[in-house]
């Protein structure tokens, strides 16, 4: 039980993450100064666009970023069916 739930709030967390590095991000949850102070987290988010601006691969953004989170969550699912091995 404490392992589903550890597990699902794990993938929620990275979910809110994915969601913030990508342009769909609308919430302002902290000032213009950025999240702690560093200027790099700004409240609007939609950090991928902000990487790639100015290259060559800024018009592929979304599918960038779309790649990029299947990956990061393909990892988490091997990390937690990793750790998970007693069958339960």
């Amino acid at each position: 039980m404490i392992a589903r739930l550890s597990g699902l709030m794990l993938a929620a967390f990275v979910g809110a993450v994915l969601f913030y590095l990508s342009r769909f991000w609308t919430f302002s949850l902290w000032s213009r100064d950025g999240l702690a102070g560093i200027g790099a987290l700004r409240p609007q988010g939609g950090l991928v666009g902000q990487w790639l601006r100015g290259s060559d691969f800024a018009p592929f953004e979304l599918l960038i970023w779309a790649v990029g989170a299947f990956l990061v969550l393909t990892a988490v699912q091997r990390a937690i069916d990793f750790f998970k091995r007693d069958g339960s």
